[in-house]
């Protein structure tokens, strides 16, 4: 029974997350969160509008609309 408890704790110790590992970060996300912007799956909300790719093209970079 000792030996579950020390396999279970080291499973878990080694299954562990980091932070941040699983967002890999590329250059065209840096770009745009550093602009202010988000990204975004699909089209952007009402009052924004597509700036770019993100995530290496898989998603858009949404802009605020600037008021006129």
């Amino acid at each position: 029974m000792k030996v579950l408890c020390l396999l279970f704790a080291v499973l878990l110790f080694l299954f562990q997350a980091a932070p941040g590992s699983a967002d890999p970060l590329y250059p065209d996300t840096v770009a745009c969160r550093n602009q202010g912007n988000f990204c975004r799956v699909g089209s952007c909300p009402p009052t924004f509008t597509i700036s770019g790719p993100c995530h290496g093209g898989l998603l858009n970079c949404c802009a605020k609309v600037p008021a006129q």
